[in-house]
């Protein structure tokens, strides 16, 4: 797929990226090459295929959450070690 430089130049706006004229000499072949490869993908006849995120097979193994109580020893323990403590609690940063 031929690219002119004022496609390369819009692809890089859309992206917010500032590119030199050098830049865009360079890229405009490298962005046709991608181009070019997923127009070779999109060809592929994908009926009947299952969609899939992924493919190893592999799987989370997750515990389940347990409610319990914490010893008073230990929380206190835990609150004595922490940088920063507000009326018996542990402080931490604000996280937005």
């Amino acid at each position: 797929m031929a690219l002119t430089k004022e496609d390369v130049l819009k692809v890089a706006n859309l992206a917010r990226i500032e590119l030199t004229d050098a830049q865009v000499t360079k890229f405009q072949p490298q962005l046709a090459a991608v181009l070019d490869y997923i127009e070779q993908l999109n060809k592929v006849d994908t009926q009947g295929v299952i969609e899939t995120a992924q493919v190893t097979g592999l799987e989370n193994v997750l515990r389940p959450d347990v409610i319990a109580d914490c010893p008073d020893d230990e929380r206190q323990a835990t609150i004595e070690e922490a940088p920063q403590t507000v009326a018996n609690m542990v402080r931490v940063t604000k996280v937005l």
